[in-house]
């Protein structure tokens, strides 16, 4: 028995997030938070007994910024947000949570009791920052029916609006779309995706992903503050950035100059600091002379997509523009230049992720017997989505003195996928087996992303060197992993499941939760 409520896809951005819904038609709209604007601002001011989330944390900011935490998404994975909030630690996923808890309170005032919720991802987070945003789901409260990735989305809310209307779909063709390969180009305020889809009839097939989790329109507005703040020290001899809330100050001011730059070919930035203040002009063409490289990143990163998945700019039928930081007129001409092809915004670039999510969460309902006599469901239930892993998947190994990445499943894998590999006892007798499972390209294992590990305990006594032990890992649709390793030598196979080396436990997940459900939250 499903429980009674709505489904919503959740976008959980670095600066501003968004949710959407399936209405009565099947088609995906976006909810507007109480204040009536569709995307709400990732700030959480910290109070006594209680959290303010959106528009007004981030004006807070400008004078109290050690009171607010932005920018949460970039420390998805890590232990500890990078500085003390209100004068305390905090768990990112905590932080998080407040956002989604928010989100869903403004969403329910307008739809009604929600059930379920499918979260967005960029597609280059790895299995850490996958995990810690679904524990940021289950500290919220949400049922998380799914983690999808970001382009993906996209891709979803593009292919439905191209198939007419969601209400007109038919039993015998759900998605009456023309197959085609679409590049997703998604800038967001912290992340950088790139996705190549092959797109056809009842079916969305990822070929390759590239991107960077540490590149976002957050970095062109420090480009701007930098130069601004470099003018101001040569002046007056100060630096702005040295104190908090000139800084803050400094990088308001910036991301309205780069907004004000993508509509006019020149803004003014005012910086005030230690009751002096210097207004620096800055015009388009100079903002993205000082801001060439970061582009460069993203054009060689569209380039490595089509090299892994072996195609050519001639075999890519559509370019999509995802992510607010795709306004900026230099990325949209930059793709224009090295495809030949007119990049697609006719989506609200803001909210498509959104919009998608919420097709996934409708997808994935009818798949789980949840659509409850809904046709618009059980139409979605026929449209197969195939996803590609992000990082390869391997097992550290000794070889001599080194310690390597032995890769079982490559990237750009196609999910969900398993591979299992023998390996074998290092000494005589031995009688456990640590598997350490790594996500990444380096050869070296010091050099990847440690996931976690498993023991095989117990191993028969007088075993010899080199016994075999199994290692299967599997990588879900979603992209989480799963690793059992299995004592082939006795008769029965020790069978263990992986221990994250970082992350939430249940207890833990369950404790941040209550403190969650004790905030007054606005």
């Amino acid at each position: 028995m499903s429980t009674p409520g709505k489904l919503v896809g959740i976008d959980l951005g670095t600066t501003f997030c968004a949710v959407s819904t399936l209405d009565e038609r099947g088609q995906a709209i976006t909810l507007p938070n109480l204040d009536g604007e569709m995307l709400t601002p990732s700030a959480v001011l910290i109070q006594e007994g209680g959290a303010v989330v959106g528009q007004a944390a981030r004006d807070v900011a400008l004078e109290q910024p050690e009171q607010v935490a932005m920018l949460i998404k970039r420390s998805m994975g890590h232990p500890k947000f990078p500085t003390l909030v209100a004068g305390r630690e905090f768990r990112p996923e905590t932080l998080s949570a407040i956002i989604l808890k928010k989100l869903v309170q403004d969403a329910e005032k307008r739809i009604g009791p929600i059930a379920k919720a499918v979260i967005t991802v960029p597609a280059y987070f790895d299995d850490t920052r996958r995990k810690a945003t679904k524990d940021a789901g289950r500290i919220a409260g949400l049922d998380v029916l799914d983690i999808l990735d970001e382009p993906t989305a996209a891709a979803l809310a593009y292919s439905f609006q191209q198939a007419q209307h969601p209400a007109q779909l038919r039993p015998d063709d759900p998605l009456p779309i023309q197959e085609q390969t679409v590049l997703v180009y998604d800038l967001g305020g912290g992340t950088f995706d790139v996705t190549l889809v092959r797109l056809g009839k009842h079916r969305f097939e990822s070929l390759a992903i590239e991107g960077d989790v540490r590149l976002g329109g957050k970095d062109w507005d420090d480009r701007i503050v930098d130069h601004v703040a470099n003018q101001f020290k040569n002046k007056f001899g100060d630096d702005p950035r040295s104190d908090p809330v000139s800084f803050a100050s400094l990088n308001s001011a910036a991301e309205r100059a780069k907004r004000t730059l993508s509509k006019l070919q020149q803004a003014n930035i005012t910086c005030s600091h230690a009751g002096k203040v210097l207004t620096v002009p800055l015009t388009r063409a100079d903002f993205e002379n000082i801001t060439r490289d970061l582009l460069m990143r993203t054009r060689l990163t569209a380039q490595q997509v089509l090299q892994h998945a072996k195609r050519t700019w001639d075999q890519v039928d559509r370019l999509l523009l995802v992510g607010g930081s795709t306004h900026m007129p230099m990325t949209g001409r930059m793709l224009a230049e090295i495809s030949g092809k007119i990049p697609d915004s006719s989506l609200a670039v803001s909210e498509v992720v959104a919009r998608g999510a919420a097709i996934h969460a409708g997808i994935v309902a009818a798949r789980m017997g949840d659509s409850d006599g809904d046709d618009i469901l059980d139409l979605l239930a026929d449209v197969v989505e195939i996803n590609v892993n992000a990082h390869s998947l391997g097992i550290e190994i000794r070889r001599d003195k080194d310690r390597l990445n032995d890769i079982l499943i490559p990237k750009n894998t196609q999910l969900p996928t398993e591979a299992t590999r023998v390996y074998r006892t290092v000494v005589e007798n031995q009688a456990r087996v640590r598997v350490k499972v790594l996500q990444g390209e380096a050869p070296q294992a010091d050099a990847c992303i440690s996931i976690g590990e498993c023991w095989i305990e117990g191993l028969p006594p007088h075993l010899p060197k080199n016994a075999p032990i199994q290692v299967r890992c599997g990588v879900g649709a979603n992209g989480l992993i799963a690793v059992t390793a299995i004592d082939q030598t006795s008769g029965k196979s020790a069978t263990t499941q992986i221990h994250r080396s970082s992350g939430l436990s249940d207890d833990d997940i369950a404790r941040e939760a209550e403190w969650v459900r004790g905030l007054q939250i606005t």
